[in-house]
């Protein structure tokens, strides 16, 4: 039994005798075994090599990296490695062995010598439980093995689910507030005095939305998104905002507890990632110098003018839909077909999401390569510092790519555009889109729901069709069975691992940044769910749902579609942590904004306190806020229109004097009246406050909850205190 246990398979065409691939390949196995290690040739279509290490390898490996204390007991009997390790410093060995031409099998595999290398997927009783427990839809909603994960995968693949498990466990209490807000808005706001303003106002006549062929039209046309605004834009909001930035913060606080309480019982807390390195080194080659720490603040320099002409460019894409979307406005507009001129300003908006979504598709590809040329202009000791420089860069790449546009949508439409009689243009032609009649938070809203929904749905359906596909092809690519008859041998038995190893050979291959890719998209998902969340309050319910499948999905792909990860150890999630972090303090800022700048909140409490019926004269029974909306909308004199704007001056057969737009400016010089000002300062003042109030509250949670549990820092300290007295 013990014979067919092979760590690795090689595979590679089959190269005809004395071509230089075939020397290459014969090199390369060479080496592998001059340092001991077995061998074994299987023909197919393919060639099979199955590698095994030798054993004094792996003693060498438990003698540098057993802690000193416990080396006199149990050197006597050599415990056996685990699966994990064993498949860790084979993969290692062999990524590391040179051929006398000083190539590696990295430089092989370019050159085709060889096609691939993997570990194995065995029948072992860890795999069963694995797949009965975890990779199937039925066990939607019960609790992930963790352990048996990390015995199958090692610590790295381990963490990453427990720690999605962990934020998906606490999505629920953030789903639920949000849930509740919106349904606090659909209660007790549908009866609000504003939209009940704007339902009525049948004869406030508004200035015309284009230039050409557009009427004039009555406020009360946009009753149903009043109603629907006002569901998420109102007081509860801004509790809600306070609330999902305290969340944010609790959420890691309790992560980085539930690591160190994981990381102790995996005993990794003494773990050393760099020692690990140079014990694989030595193990390799007793000769091996190490490669020491550089840092060059020209090369430092190149790569941030770099990336800061990336986020140019990203943010130029930004601006490319903003300027498609004023001129699909004005296109619509002037169609012919009823529907598009009627519905133009949701239409832009609706296909402006879509295009959004496109551009975050490609670029996302570009993205990655300008990352990856970006690291290896860095020249990055070990992998783990070239994956956290990739990590940071790719992650703002990406951010600006997912959010410029609704950067610009929540701060800066609507706000730019002018006022009538001088709308800013572009190229002097087209003006700037104005925000939906009924608020800025609605496009805002409106961009949010189709990009997430947009995201979870196709990007989750292509993730998880695409490997099954390409499996399904592997399988069917099958050639007919050769006879060795033919060649006038006797029929031998078809040797066991055969099987075995085609079967993994047909699967999905597996690099590096398999994992990688799991946790962009989570980190992007958390942008999503925090930063904007004032806007969209739903989106930690879609955040939750999507984490359930998403969980069994990664879950079936690695077990049953992809080969298996070569394990890595590892002791928290790495640099995720700092993002995850620096996301928490960004949510803070842009809700704070969000509900300063974006929605009506401000200005409905300005009016209340200083504007309204209610400061004048003591009404009781009187809502504060009737009045407002006429209250929010300028004067406009026909007469002043620009030369080419074509409207016609009749509106329902009545001759039209004046219509209403929404902004503080008085009627005769348009300039900004005094209220203007006060909201302004008021905007700030929230602005200021809320952030210092949200992150004084951030701070105290940081501080409230202990990163690591005291049951943790006692077993750490009754360690010490017996290996200390052990050695006395």
């Amino acid at each position: 039994q013990n014979e067919e246990k092979w760590d690795f398979v090689l595979v590679s065409d089959i190269h005809e005798m004395g071509s230089e691939k075939e020397i290459k390949r014969k090199k390369f196995l060479d080496e592998l075994t001059k340092k001991g290690f077995t061998i074994k040739k299987i023909e197919d279509t393919k060639l099979f090599y199955g590698v095994r290490a030798p054993q004094h390898i792996f003693w060498k490996y438990q003698c540098l990296l057993t802690n000193p204390d416990s080396r006199q007991q149990n050197f006597s009997a050599h415990q056996d490695v685990p699966v994990t390790t064993r498949i860790r410093v084979v993969h290692f060995i062999l990524q590391n062995t040179v051929t006398s031409d000083l190539e590696k099998l990295h430089d092989l595999m370019k050159k085709k010598v060889f096609e691939a290398a993997f570990p194995l997927h065995k029948k072992e009783e860890i795999r069963e439980i694995l797949k009965k427990k975890w990779a199937r839809w039925r066990v939607l909603f019960k609790e992930q093995p963790i352990e048996e994960i990390r015995c199958y995968f090692g610590e790295k693949v381990a963490l990453y689910f427990a720690w999605l498990g962990w934020y998906t466990y606490l999505l629920i209490f953030a789903a639920l507030a949000g849930f509740a807000t919106i349904a606090a808005g659909a209660i007790v706001f549908t009866s609000s005095q504003v939209s009940k303003e704007i339902c009525d106002a049948n004869n406030t006549i508004m200035c015309p939305l284009c230039d050409q062929k557009c009427s004039f039209w009555v406020l009360s046309e946009t009753c149903t998104y009043a109603k629907v605004t006002h569901m998420i834009d109102n007081e509860a909001t801004v509790v809600f905002a306070i609330f999902m930035a305290i969340w944010a913060t609790v959420f890691l606080e309790l992560w980085k507890r539930e690591r160190a309480t994981v990381a102790t019982s995996w005993d990794l807390y003494g773990w050393d990632e760099e020692e690990e390195e140079l014990a694989l080194q030595l193990i390799n080659n007793p000769q091996h110098e190490p490669r020491l720490y550089q840092h060059s603040y020209f090369r430092s320099t190149v790569v941030l003018v770099l990336a800061l002409l990336m986020i140019l460019v990203l943010i130029g894409i930004a601006h490319a839909l903003v300027i498609y979307r004023a001129v699909a406005m004005a296109l619509f507009t002037q169609s012919e077909v009823n529907l598009l001129s009627k519905h133009a300003d949701t239409i832009a908006v609706m296909t402006g999401a879509v295009l959004h979504y496109v551009t975050i598709i490609i670029m996302t590809k570009v993205n990655w390569h300008v990352a990856l040329y970006l690291c290896d202009l860095e020249k990055p000791r070990t992998l783990s510092q070239r994956e956290n420089n990739f990590t940071v860069k790719i992650f703002i790449f990406q951010f600006f790519t997912n959010f410029s546009s609704l950067i610009y949508i929540a701060f800066f439409l609507g706000r730019i555009n002018g006022h009538p009689g001088h709308y800013v243009r572009i190229a002097g032609h087209w003006r700037l889109e104005e925000c939906h009649p009924s608020g800025c938070i609605t496009d805002l809203f409106i961009q949010m729901a189709v990009i997430m929904l947009l995201k979870q749905t196709i990007s989750n359906i292509m993730e998880y069709l695409i490997p099954w596909i390409s499996h399904q092809l592997r399988k069917k690519q099958k050639p007919p069975k050769k006879r060795s008859v033919m060649l006038g041998e006797e029929e031998e038995a078809e040797d066991p691992c055969k099987r075995q190893w085609l079967k993994n050979y047909e699967l999905n291959e597996v690099n590096v940044f398999s994992l990688f890719n799991e946790y962009l998209e989570i980190v992007i998902q958390y942008s999503f769910t925090t930063i904007f969340v004032a806007a969209f309050p739903l989106a930690p319910l879609l955040a939750l749902i999507n984490n359930v499948i998403e969980i069994h999905m990664d879950a079936i792909k690695m077990m049953r579609l992809r080969r298996r990860m070569v394990p890595r150890k590892a002791k928290d999630i790495g640099i995720w942590l700092q993002v995850l972090e620096a996301i928490g303090t960004l949510a803070v800022i842009g809700n704070g904004l969000v509900i300063a700048i974006t929605s009506d909140f401000i200005p409905v409490q300005v009016y209340k306190y200083m504007y309204s019926p209610c400061t004048r004269e003591n009404h009781t029974g009187m809502d504060c806020s009737t009045g407002y909306v006429n209250n929010s909308l300028s004067v406009f004199h026909i007469q002043d229109f620009e030369p080419h704007t074509k409207v016609l001056p009749e509106f329902n057969g009545v001759q039209i004097k004046e219509c209403r737009y929404r902004d503080y400016r008085n009627a005769d010089d348009y300039t900004y009246t005094i209220q203007f000002w006060h909201i302004f300062a008021a905007r700030l003042a929230f602005l200021i406050l809320f952030e210092h109030v949200a992150l004084c509250v951030k701070l105290i949670a940081a501080w409230y909850i202990p990163d690591v549990p005291q049951k943790v820092k006692n077993q750490i300290l009754r360690e010490k205190h017996k290996n200390l007295r052990d050695e006395l």
